[in-house]
């Protein structure tokens, strides 16, 4: 069995939190203080979601089994509650609009208005975790792996750079597509909690893989990359992706123009409205630079770490959820599909516009509201 690169590496990356953390300490005075500093609550909420992001989705993946649509004995059932919740809350949507402009059936229209609303719950969550579930089963490499129609290309460091350059094209993509779909912003956003940014951040990471839809990796086992070859090159970018996790380094000269740094990783964790949606790369900043998301940092604005609606906790479970239950209590209070989806599907900053329109009571500029 080959070697988790990523388990291998703890002692590495505690090794380095731990000099990075003394260096800032005999720097302290001619710094100040910077969000690159390590505050106790936040570090220990990042390292108990790094412990987290090993943990919960093989209890998750174990839970979930079951309910595979199509492979597990309860899947048929999920997906029947799945469209029986969507057909009752579609008819009380019927129900409570013929019924709310006529005060002899306001009762009606408010059991129906409880109906719409808890069914578009249960409607999202048991579709969702269908969907996601049966996506994930069905495009693991080591499936696809079996109906590859090409040759296998082998062990060596060719096949090695090929997934590794493989993996890096398909995570900017699934990076990119985690700022612009709630439902993946939901899973993502654990690692942009933090108002600190340092080596401990990196291990800031998301639990919720199983209940996300994603382009497979496993798409590289079609082209002939062997699945150890799919997991090496998982644990190299993430490795990769730990030490662009600073305030410490500043830049790499030359090194910018090509690959991911911690510079460019700094923009990515910006709150500011320049740096919102930028530099998706993991190990290479080229396919930002080819697909237009690029944004060098400028030292005039320095990046504010966080999020454009902060969440104020250091609670794990509050951080891992938080954003999914936002989603959802958005689901209930929307009142028709078109809405619904809209909350789970389009970008974060839709949902934060559109509930500036409701409070207002009148749509607002796209410029009033930042994206997450």
């Amino acid at each position: 069995m080959a070697v988790d690169l990523t388990l291998a590496a703890i002692p590495g990356f505690f090794s380095s939190m731990a000099a990075e953390h003394a260096w800032l300490k005999r720097h302290a005075a001619e710094r100040g203080p910077t969000a690159g500093d390590y505050e106790w609550h936040d570090t220990v909420t990042s390292l108990a979601m790094g412990v987290g992001s090993l943990v919960v989705p093989l209890a998750t993946e174990r839970l979930l089994r079951p309910l595979v649509p199509g492979r597990g004995r309860f899947g048929k059932a999920l997906v029947a509650t799945a469209v029986t919740a969507a057909v009752v809350t579609t008819v009380a949507d019927q129900v409570r609009r013929r019924a709310a402009n006529r005060a002899e059936r306001r009762k009606v229209a408010q059991v129906a208005d409880t109906t719409a609303r808890v069914g578009a719950v249960v409607a999202v969550a048991t579709g969702g975790t269908a969907l996601a579930t049966a996506w994930n089963t069905r495009t693991a490499p080591e499936l696809l792996w079996r109906h590859r129609k090409v040759r296998d290309l082998g062990t060596g460091i060719v096949p090695l750079a090929l997934a590794v350059l493989g993996w890096d094209f398909i995570y900017y993509w699934n990076h990119r597509w985690m700022h612009t779909s709630r439902q993946a912003w939901a899973y993502h956003v654990v690692h942009h909690s933090s108002e600190h940014y340092n080596l401990s951040t990196a291990l800031r990471q998301p639990v919720a893989q199983s209940f996300t839809v994603f382009v497979p990796y496993g798409v590289l086992a079609l082209l002939g990359i062997r699945p150890e070859l799919i997991e090496q090159a998982r644990g190299i970018n993430l490795i990769y992706q730990y030490w662009i996790h600073t305030e410490t380094i500043r830049r790499l000269g030359r090194a910018e123009e090509v690959l991911n740094t911690a510079s460019h990783h700094r923009v990515h964790h910006g709150s500011n409205r320049r740096y919102i949606d930028r530099n998706h790369g993991s190990i290479l900043i080229t396919w930002d630079r080819w697909f237009g998301t690029f944004v060098r940092e400028d030292d005039a604005e320095p990046v504010v770490y966080g999020l454009t609606k902060n969440i104020d906790t250091f609670e794990p479970v509050k951080v891992m959820t938080h954003e999914y239950v936002d989603m959802l209590r958005d689901v209930a209070r929307a009142d028709d599909w078109v809405e619904r989806l809209s909350f789970v599907l389009r970008g974060p900053g839709w949902a934060y516009r559109r509930h500036a329109e409701l409070a207002a009571g009148a749509a607002v500029p796209d410029a009033a509201v930042g994206a997450a």
